[in-house]
């Protein structure tokens, strides 16, 4: 197979995947091998195996944020492996980082890169931005710290010495 054809095929394992989350299908072992392993950035975990996946991200996820849509702004692939940025809209209708149910529309932005084996996901590290659904609900996870404080020239940052 050539490397466009493999990039094609990677493309359209996680394309499919994508369709079959938005679906609230539950059958995720025809798109991730049974080795299958999810690694998340802090606040999200590690999840190995299609079980874990859908025990200990999947179904929090849902239980937290219902009415979900999915927007991928863009889809990359490269040979075995596929990436995608974009976010989730859903409703908070249950707990979520331990604030309850606000019945807000949030966006829960991400990254996601997938490594594809025979038309199916075998890795899939992801970086879930819980901080800014949090800031939307309401909690400041960096306690007015975080350095975006810097971006509209209210606060003064830290110089390095010699500068």
């Amino acid at each position: 197979m050539t490397r466009d054809a493999k990039s094609q095929a990677s493309l359209d394992a996680v394309k499919a995947m994508e369709q079959g989350l938005a679906n609230n299908e539950m059958d995720m072992l025809k798109y991730f091998t049974e080795s299958f392993t999810w690694r998340g950035n802090q606040g999200c975990g590690t999840k190995n195996g299609v079980h874990a996946f859908q025990r200990n991200w999947q179904w929090p996820l849902r239980a937290a944020f219902t009415d979900r849509d999915y927007k991928t702004d863009q889809f990359l692939a490269d040979g075995e492996w596929a990436a995608c940025f974009g976010h989730i809209e859903g409703t908070h209708t249950g707990t979520f980082m331990g604030i309850p149910a606000t019945g807000k529309r949030v966006k829960i932005p991400y990254m996601d890169f997938w490594r594809v084996e025979d038309g199916r996901i075998a890795d899939n590290p992801v970086s879930v931005d819980f901080a800014s659904v949090m800031m939307q609900l309401g909690v400041d996870v960096f306690g007015g710290e975080g350095w975006e404080k810097y971006d509209n020239g209210d606060a003064e940052p830290p110089k390095p010495e010699g500068y």
